[in-house]
């Protein structure tokens, strides 16, 4: 986000941390469900307030980008919908349909957010966002495999799962099965797609600041490569970039642009 202008990169920072806030909410082991779906209704509420010109509580976090970009609060609304999906249940190889509405709403709705910042109109943006968004989950989805079966969840298609042969059973027993590989290859093709979709848009030189998805998409799409490079069997090593190898990135699509 430090490649931004400062009210696009202030506002960007502000919805980053919201998500954060409310991730932690869904991911805080400490309290128990109902207590983080009534912390989630908070959030809720106070996102209600801010756009109904009440008190807005925690939601003065994002007034300010909300009042200068114009940002939508069934956005705001979906993202926490997203995190409760990882509230009522832990997500364990859902239906595909299901995981693409969970991509929707924590990884593409953030896009819709951040396409507004970005000055981008209205069609390339909410392309942009429905296809970014969804190929930069499920890279990391398949690059933390390890550390969400450790917490109880799978974020592979059941589809997939059963077509491959492994049976629901625990999902470190999920993940830890070899044939895990053929699964995760497959979401891999889904990214790609997405991936693809995305160039796409941006190699049409739509209007907005678009150094930030650029650098967004050229660094993720590389992690899914090296990812996809040393494959899914277990043991598996975690695919990370080097500082210097995202500095080279930034010079090189700011020269690009």
């Amino acid at each position: 986000m430090r490649v931004l202008p400062k009210a696009e990169r202030e506002a960007m920072y502000a919805i980053y941390g919201f998500c954060r806030l409310v991730d932690d909410i869904a991911d805080d082991d400490r309290r128990d469900r109902a207590e983080r779906a009534a912390a989630l209704d908070v959030w809720r509420r106070d996102i209600a307030a801010l756009y109904a010109g009440q008190d807005p509580g925690q939601a003065a976090l994002v007034a300010q980008a909300v009042r200068r970009f114009d940002l939508r609060q069934e956005d705001f609304q979906a993202v926490i919908d997203g995190m409760a999906m990882d509230v009522d249940r832990d997500l364990r190889w859902p239906p595909s349909a299901v995981l693409d509405l969970y991509c929707d709403r924590v990884a593409s709705a953030v896009g819709r957010l951040s396409v507004r910042v970005f000055g981008m109109d209205e069609e390339p943006g909410i392309a942009l966002a429905f296809h970014l968004g969804r190929a930069l989950q499920y890279t990391n989805i398949l690059r933390d495999l390890d550390e969400d079966a450790a917490i109880g969840r799978v974020y592979l298609p059941g589809e997939a799962i059963t077509a491959a042969g492994i049976e629901f059973t625990t999902p470190i027993e999920v993940v830890g099965d070899s044939r895990i590989d053929g699964v995760c290859r497959q979401v891999a093709e889904i990214a790609h797609r997405h991936y693809d979709e995305a160039r796409a848009i941006l190699a049409g030189r739509p209007a907005g600041h678009l150094l930030a998805p650029r650098l967004m998409e050229a660094v993720y799409a590389r992690v899914l490569a090296r990812t996809e490079a040393i494959g899914w069997q277990p043991p598996r090593t975690r695919v990370k970039m080097s500082k210097p190898e995202l500095l080279w990135t930034v010079v090189r699509l700011s020269v690009r642009r």
